[in-house]
C-alpha cells in the first residue's frame, strides 16, 4: 500500500481572490506580517499496489482529475505503508 499526498496549488500569474480575502481577513485581525495568502488543495490517497508503476499512476490521476493543469500546479509524496 501507498499514502500518496497531493499538494494542488493556483499557479503563480493566476489570481487568488479567496487568498486575497484570507489576507485581508488576517490584516484586519492585526496580523499585519502576512505579505501574501495562495489557497491550495491537499488530497491523501490510500492506493493498492499493482502492476503499474505508482509514479505514473498519481501523475495520470492529478492530470486527468485531481488538479487543472491550465491554472494550477500539483506535486506529490509518495510513502510505502505496511498493512497488518
Amino acid at each position: 500500500m501507498y499514502k500518496v499526498k497531493v499538494y494542488v496549488t493556483l499557479r503563480e500569474n493566476v489570481l487568488d481572490p479567496q487568498g486575497n480575502a484570507v489576507k485581508g481577513a488576517l490584516h484586519s485581525l492585526s496580523y499585519h506580517e502576512v505579505q501574501d495568502v495562495r489557497i491550495g488543495k491537499f488530497m491523501e490517497l490510500t492506493v493498492e499496489k499493482s502492476d503499474r508503476d505508482i509514479d505514473e499512476l498519481v501523475k495520470d490521476m492529478c492530470e486527468k482529475l485531481l488538479a487543472n493543469t491550465v491554472i494550477e500546479d500539483y506535486r506529490y509524496d509518495i510513502e510505502e505503508v505496511v498493512v497488518q
